[in-house]
């Protein structure tokens, strides 16, 4: 009996059929729908007369278009874009008909789906799951198969609940050594991707491994995977463990009693053979690494907190150099000056990359007792209505407004311009998200993702900054 890894086990065990050549139709598990992606399959599985095929392996809800400020004078939120109130009209209107569960907005579960699914015991360690969302790989942080899909695909899982496709190499990055101070599972993720560049996994299924990793919380590994469609792989995975388990017991939506018995002593036997070959393996090592923040308009066009934007001489060749050019110019910076002192006009802390209790808990251990910048608009957004509670509860969001931050109801928010929250063109943005492309945050923002302890501080300050240096 072959040796296998992570990825292999989890492709074999939901293998339906395989075709001439990598390609294989799959067994879908789990199928987060939200109001952006779906639309379009909905409406075409009409058209054909289809149903769905299993609406109780879907969970809908809907979180890119919803605004998170909160009207005063009713307590709901203020929706006035049409093509936004469209699509979740759709939604609403999709789900009823189809009778797939569904989280309403005003419900204290409603959030991002890549938080609500893991915290609502949605995302278990050994299934397949898609979305029509690209940090879909999220869910791989619970040794599931996760990967984002398209309108198409939506379709395909809709009605058929199996997807044709072509089964990826495999790759391991193990990560060495410990982290230092203020250095997170942001500050990993960004590394790995300057490491790799952004289509060094293109093809691969990734498993993140080393001591580090084990020792992690489930909210850090989240945010790890979360950001590996950065580097062009659609699935980042981490093995279940104890920690994974812990997690998951007494969720909601998660197998109880004999079932979790049961569940627990499948999913221990997951995690990749001792001997298991992978296609490629990487080894990025902790101990000198400094927080991370990015200075143009991809995730691998990052530097330390103490490094200087690199020199164009420093790019591998012309097309880079190129791209770096145009990079700077979008953000208005120079080559090779310093990226810490930089005025910033906005503070994002939130997205499905770091929205989670965690990450607002280390937010708010930098601004307590301390006030933001007045040159500075600063946001937070919890991830779902649980979070948002749990943080209350704690006392965080007095810490956060009495520092000057506005306290936000759960989305996407400022991580994707297809709201009310946008930056406008030249704003300045320190961003806990996971994508600064042209345009991403508002047409002309610029945006430079970091760390929640490393925008809280920006926040403070007005401007990039080394948190260890505040602190």
């Amino acid at each position: 009996m072959s040796s296998k890894t992570l990825y292999d086990k989890i492709w074999e065990s939901h293998l339906v059929k395989h075709y001439d050549g990598n390609t294989s139709l799959i067994y879908i598990d789990r199928h987060l729908v939200q109001e952006v992606s779906t639309p379009i399959s909905f409406a075409s599985l009409n058209a054909r007369g289809a149903s769905l095929r299993q609406p109780s392996k879907a969970l809908a809800m809907a979180d890119h278009v919803l605004p998170t400020k909160i009207r005063a004078d009713n307590n709901r939120r203020e929706m006035d874009d049409a093509q936004a109130k469209a699509m979740l009209v759709a939604l609403e209107t999709n789900v009823k008909e189809t009778g797939m569960p569904y989280i309403p907005v005003n419900d204290r579960r409603q959030g991002i789906v890549h938080i609500v699914g893991p915290e609502q015991g949605f995302t278990l360690p050994g299934t397949t799951l898609v979305c029509g969302d690209s940090h879909t790989a999220t869910h791989g942080a619970f040794g599931s198969l996760a990967f984002g899909i398209g309108a198409t695909e939506c379709e395909k899982v809709f009605a058929t609940q199996c997807l044709t496709q072509t089964k990826a190499k495999t790759m391991r990055v193990t990560f060495i050594g410990d982290l230092p101070a203020y250095v997170t599972a942001k500050d990993m993720a960004l590394a790995t991707i300057a490491n790799l560049g952004t289509a060094g996994g293109t093809g691969y299924a990734i498993e993140y491994a080393g001591e580090i990793i084990q020792n992690m919380s489930m909210e850090a590994r989240m945010t790890l995977c979360n950001m590996t469609i950065e580097v062009g792989s659609r699935t980042g995975m981490i093995a279940p463990d104890e920690i994974t388990y812990a997690y998951l017991h007494n969720r909601p939506m998660a197998p109880k009693g004999k079932l979790w018995e049961k569940a627990v002593v499948y999913w221990r036997t997951l995690p990749s053979d001792d001997n298991a070959a992978f296609d490629r393996e990487i080894e990025i090592v902790l101990n000198e690494l400094s927080p991370i923040v990015t200075w143009g308009t991809s995730p691998e066009h990052s530097v330390s907190i103490s490094d200087k934007i690199p020199a164009l001489n420093q790019a591998k060749d012309k097309s880079v150099q190129a791209s770096w050019e145009k990079a700077l110019d979008y953000m208005g910076l120079k080559a090779n000056t310093e990226i810490k002192g930089l005025a910033i006009d906005t503070v994002f802390i939130g997205s499905c990359t770091n929205s989670r209790i965690e990450d607002l808990r280390a937010a708010a251990a930098v601004v307590v007792d301390r006030k933001i910048s007045p040159s500075v608009l600063a946001i937070v957004v919890p991830g779902s209505g649980e979070v948002k509670a749990q943080a209350e509860a704690e006392g965080l969001d007095k810490i956060f407004i009495k520092a000057g931050f506005e306290w936000r109801s759960p989305g996407c928010s400022m991580c994707v311009a297809m709201n009310n929250d946008r930056l406008k063109p030249t704003e300045r943005c320190a961003s806990t998200s996971n994508r600064n492309f042209e345009g991403r945050q508002g047409a002309g923002g610029r945006t430079h993702l970091m760390s929640p302890a490393m925008a809280a501080a920006a926040a403070i300050t007005g401007q990039i900054t080394d948190v260890r240096e505040l602190i």
